[in-house]
């Protein structure tokens, strides 16, 4: 295992700044996952950590030591990437094998690892095939197999899952979170996959042109995003934004008239804000309510999910979407209040950064 410190950390190529000033510490045995939009610079991180890239600015420790300018042999590194990079002449025992014959290790070591890690991955029946003969979940199996028989201090993973259905990417990533707390190996995982984020994260590192944007655990992520950047990302329907300002005499939302408790409103007097609201907590209902931000709304769509379904209501010219239980009815072009309780409320500002609630709205 080791501790991860990133401090300062800038990359540049040529005039483009792919990372700017990120800072971020990663203790030992901790699942971090990088999440971000494609460019956003997640990938060129786990670089910096593996050696691949050398940063501008900022330095890289590894249990203290500086690790900035070593090359990834001398970093104890594992690395799973996307495409899994297995060599189609090689049967798989030979494909998890290569580290340890490139490091020259002697055939009874090599056998035993080899053994030790394709039982743990389940794959010790597949030692005698070749990867055209395997299934994409078990040719992941074999990347991250050969990963970890040079048992590294850090495992990095690069959207190992992305090729795999997604019947499959779900078996895998539990398989994946399980392995990682059983051999407590610290490791850094890029994905722009928010939900697979959420599913095996011990904390996320929300990144975004270049900057870190917030660090958390998937429930900080999820509940009380920094920034309409990550509440936006993250969630599927994500958070639903919308512009809103009390100008002393009415509270307007999408520059409709709004109704709302005098509390909330003296709060927010005089202020231009983002109200945002996750799609699970929207209530549609035929009559406003206390203690509740109720909108007056029509129904545009409904989509039918299973178990429950996807309303999607206007607001002026906003479409918002509302998470309801599949056995609740409604009918396009209904009139509805869409009502969020106070405490179910994010608050930013114009710059997009989230404001803390005080007092008025405990």
């Amino acid at each position: 295992m080791a501790r991860i410190v990133l401090e300062n950390i800038t990359k540049k190529f040529g005039k483009v700044v792919a990372l700017d000033g990120v800072s971020l510490q990663i203790e030992d045995g901790e699942f971090v996952v990088l999440l971000g939009p494609s460019g956003s610079g997640k990938t060129t991180l786990m670089y910096l950590i593996a050696g691949i890239y050398k940063p501008t600015a900022g330095r890289i420790l590894f249990d203290d030591r500086d690790v900035t300018f070593l090359p990834p042999k001398e970093r104890n590194v594992g690395l799973v990437f996307q495409n899994w990079a297995l060599y189609p002449h090689m049967k798989v025992f030979e494909n998890i094998a290569f580290p340890l014959t490139l490091k020259k290790f002697d055939k009874k070591t090599i056998f035993e690892r080899v053994h030790q890690v394709a039982s743990m991955l389940k794959i010790d029946a597949l030692l005698e095939r070749y990867p055209w003969q395997l299934s994409g979940g078990q040719q992941q199996r074999v990347a991250i197999a050969r990963a970890l028989v040079k048992q590294p201090q850090i495992l990095l993973f690069d959207e190992p899952l992305s090729n795999l259905d997604a019947l499959l990417r779900i078996s895998v990533r539990t398989e994946l979170k399980r392995l990682q707390k059983d051999l407590k190996i610290t490791s850094v995982y890029v994905t722009h996959d928010q939900a697979e984020a959420l599913a095996i994260a011990d904390r996320i590192a929300v990144i975004n042109n270049g900057k870190l944007v917030q660090v958390g655990t998937p429930e900080e992520i999820y509940n009380k995003p920094q920034h309409t950047f990550v509440a936006s990302f993250i969630g599927n329907p994500p958070t639903n934004l919308l512009k809103a300002k009390f100008d002393g005499t009415q509270l307007l939302i999408e520059g409709k008239p709004v109704r709302a408790p005098k509390n909330f409103l003296d709060w927010i007097a005089g202020k231009k804000i983002v109200l945002g609201f996750r799609p699970e907590k929207g209530l549609l209902l035929e009559r406003a309510i206390e203690e509740a931000v109720c909108i007056e709304v029509q129904v545009y769509e409904i989509e039918s999910m299973g178990r429950e379904q996807i309303i999607t209501v206007s607001v002026e010219q906003t479409m918002v979407k509302i998470l309801r239980p599949s056995e609740e009815r409604f009918f396009i072009s209904q009139k509805l209040f869409l009502c969020v309780e106070l405490k179910n409320l994010m608050l930013f500002n114009e710059n997009g950064e989230a404001l803390v609630l005080k007092d008025p709205l405990s």
